[in-house]
């Protein structure tokens, strides 16, 4: 399997709270945040492909959160095939197929990011609820077909996993063990040929993992 120099586009994964995304590539950082959000709305930056996702405050900051309580595994979001057709237009029925197979866990999908390679993805999250599991990553690597990369950090675990999923296959690539991960942390992703990614931006020491595909 390889990493296209041209992903398609990226997604966000969690059980809890994302306060911001940044993407890094060449010059020009995009940020995105949800200042100019509805609370109580679906995010306008993002598609909901699975799961139940919507705006919300914390500590007077706008934030997305995605709602456990509500969601059953294999449930993908209102709307799927609308949200499919914006992302994929005439592939759309093929990857529509697969997230309605395959929603094993919620995401969603940044839009207007057509053309991302060769740069870097942060997200912060915090896990606010979850006995069993509290978990959020970067999925990227999105294909039409519904392969797709992801990294996932786990809260309660203290773990890092690189996971690929291929072919209604999920299989992990590469596991970062007993490594922090904070009630607010950062999940970073590096993308080229090279996937690098660690517990938090800047740091590739201790808890930074290293996969070529």
């Amino acid at each position: 399997m390889t990493v296209s120099n041209h992903i398609r586009t990226f997604a966000i994964t969690a059980a809890g709270l994302l306060a911001s995304v940044l993407l890094a590539a060449a010059a020009q950082p995009l940020k995105i945040d949800f200042s100019n959000e509805s609370v109580g709305a679906e995010p306008k930056s993002f598609l909901s492909v699975v799961g139940i996702w919507r705006i919300d405050t914390d500590g007077g900051n706008k934030v997305l959160v995605v709602d456990g309580r509500q969601w059953k595994e294999g449930q993908a979001s209102a709307g799927i095939a609308d949200k499919a057709r914006a992302l994929y237009r005439e592939r759309y029925a093929e990857f529509l197929d697969r997230v309605q197979a395959y929603a094993y866990f919620p995401y969603v999908v940044a839009k207007d990011v057509d053309n991302f390679h060769n740069g870097e993805i942060s997200v912060r999250f915090e896990g606010i609820s979850g006995r069993i599991d509290q978990g959020a990553g970067i999925l990227f690597n999105l294909k039409p077909n519904g392969d797709y990369l992801t990294v996932r950090a786990n809260a309660l675990e203290n773990n890092l996993v690189l996971w690929k999923f291929e072919k209604g296959k999920r299989s992990s690539v590469k596991w970062i063990r007993d490594t922090l991960i904070g009630w607010r942390h950062c999940v970073v992703v590096e993308v080229h040929v090279t996937v690098g990614f660690g517990p938090q931006a800047n740091a590739p020491g201790d808890g930074f993992g290293q996969h070529v595909f």
